[in-house]
């Protein structure tokens, strides 16, 4: 079960002394996608290498990624920004501007529409769409020699984790590991490491031997929707299958390799002034989609994961010593409808197909006698009316549409952008949140649609499962929010606060820890004060 590791990238240091420090010469700051709090919880008591290493430092293990739209990019823009989605501007991984001229109305989070020829789906990578800066950005500011590194398992992680002027940043884009930068020597680590993985992906994967933990899991389960059954899987893969090599430990074990030999090619921690590493674990996520959350596939999705970051953090012990390790997930998750119900959830199920926003906007264009569908979007979340609708009968639709919505029994509310606006952002702890307050949190006015669909608890929103997918996240429900968040920092005491504390809090945090001013009423966020080495101030 050991893919890559770090054999790749062996060292002869010696080992330092683990001393704590008042600022640390680097920061690893580790998001682990779909990592719920639900999954840290389950399997916490029963590792032994990374997260038991890091469950030594100061643990959030209920915090929350606040916001209603609980999905990678969202996620991923609160953590080194300090702000919600609505300061920041990502509201999701893809939403709508019907003003554009390209015939795909659509906008992936991470792309520059501006580029001509491009589209939501083949775009060119870019922070274009984050409308603040990260740490890793107010770093450069404070110390321009401080370097800022990104390697991660999706381009969308990467980008918001180090924004706008990362020194190095790759990621994961389907075939091998890509960057959005332009110019500068291609480090000789990642040369190595598109070798080695070209080699092993080339070669058929054995069936993983599961362990008497993952094997008491291994209960076959049928999926509605065309889904092939899961439950019982071992990470099989024939040779050159990509899609299987990115839903398997095998790519984080990559993306951890890739992300030790930059430290040791860029001598990370070693300058001057203080360093950021952002690392973005992407399997987790892909194999809850591919599998669900409850199946061997996730048990050993978690073990091998678990040994990885031990030997990472074994390594960052020889070969930086003086860092702290913060690490957290961009949202949670939860398990198939079909496991669920057969665990005693009886409200789980598929969504209905005919929520869809294309279903629902082909109805009301036949009932108001206009072409094809007058909506945009999915079957949850934000849901636009087309800008080519008269002004007059624009107001029908969209009273007829919210109706329409909110009497389906699998609707829990509809919030126009109007009712978004005037809701004030909330200030309670996010376990306190209302869910217009957790919608507003994620609204922004010029990207968020006319209005937002939340659909009730329990409900999957994938109805079709044959493209491989069995199930998500994205809603404004607690299993969807809450996720872990640790500092550790060599020296410093373990602590275990089960305490509301947000993913914005990170970069307040942080700074802190560093030294680093950081206006209060430039973010969201708030600096804990359990922080090691942190001196929380106001400004």
């Amino acid at each position: 079960m050991r893919f890559l590791r770090f054999t790749l990238f062996a060292s002869l240091a010696t080992p330092l002394a683990a001393q704590p420090s008042p600022a640390p010469k680097l920061t690893v700051v580790i998001s682990v996608d779909q990592l719920s709090s639900d999954l840290f919880d389950e399997y916490r008591p029963l590792l032994g290498g990374g997260f038991a290493k890091l469950g030594q430092g100061i643990v959030f293990p209920h915090a929350y990624q606040g916001h209603a739209a609980s999905e990678t990019c969202p996620g991923h823009s609160t953590i080194l920004t300090g702000a919600y989605p609505a300061r920041n501007g990502i509201i999701a991984n893809v939403w709508y501007d019907l003003s554009q001229t390209r015939s795909d109305k659509a906008v992936y989070c991470a792309e520059d529409e501006r580029v001509a020829g491009t589209s939501s789906t083949a775009y060119t990578v870019s922070p274009w769409h984050l409308k603040v800066p990260t740490l890793g950005d107010y770093m450069k500011r404070q110390w321009p020699a401080s370097r800022t590194v990104a390697v991660a398992g999706k381009d969308r992680a990467a980008v918001m984790m180090t924004g706008q002027r990362p020194d190095q940043r790759w990621f994961w884009n389907g075939k091998t590991f890509a960057t959005d930068l332009k110019g500068g020597a291609t480090p000789q680590t990642l040369i190595s490491a598109r070798t080695a993985i070209a080699s092993l992906v080339a070669q058929p994967q054995a069936a993983l031997e599961p362990p008497a933990l993952c094997a008491a899991k291994a209960t076959i389960v049928p999926v509605a929707g065309g889904g092939q059954p899961v439950g019982a899987g071992r990470f099989v893969r024939a040779a050159g299958d990509l899609t299987l090599f990115r839903a398997s430990p095998a790519l984080d074990g990559a993306t951890l390799a890739l992300a030790a030999g930059l430290v040791l090619e860029m001598q990370l921690g070693k300058g001057a002034a203080p360093d950021l590493l952002a690392v973005g674990l992407s399997a987790t996520d892909y194999v809850g989609h591919r599998y669900g959350t409850e199946g061997q596939e996730m048990c050993l999705q978690m073990l091998s994961l678990d040994r990885d970051l031990g030997d990472f953090l074994a390594f960052l012990d020889r070969e930086v010593g003086d860092y702290a390790v913060v690490l957290t997930a961009d949202h949670g998750g939860k398990d198939i409808p079909e496991r669920e119900r057969a665990a005693g959830v009886a409200g789980a199920a598929r969504v209905d197909p005919s929520l869809a926003a294309s279903n629902v906007g082909k109805a009301l264009a036949a009932r108001f006698g206009l072409p094809g569908s007058v909506l945009y979007g999915s079957n949850f979340g934000d849901v636009y009316v087309d800008r080519s609708v008269a002004a007059g009968q624009r107001a029908r639709i969209l009273a007829a549409a919210l109706a329409t919505y909110r009497a389906h029994p699998q609707v829990e509310a509809a919030f126009t952008n109007e009712q978004l606006a005037r809701t004030p952002m909330p200030t309670a702890t996010p376990d306190k949140w209302t869910l217009i307050e957790r919608a507003r949190a994620s609204f922004d006015a010029k990207r968020s649609g006319d209005f937002v669909v939340l659909l009730k608890r329990d409900i999957t929103p994938i109805a079709d499962t044959k493209g491989g997918y069995v199930s998500t996240h994205g809603s404004v429900w607690d299993y969807d929010r809450r996720v872990p968040i640790i500092f550790w920092r060599p020296g410093y005491p373990a602590q275990n606060i089960d305490l509301p504390v947000q993913t914005v809090d990170i970069l307040p945090s942080v700074a802190a820890m560093l030294g680093l001013p950081i206006a209060a009423d430039s973010i969201d966020g708030k600096c804990l004060p359990q922080t090691p080495g942190a001196a929380c101030t106001t400004r």
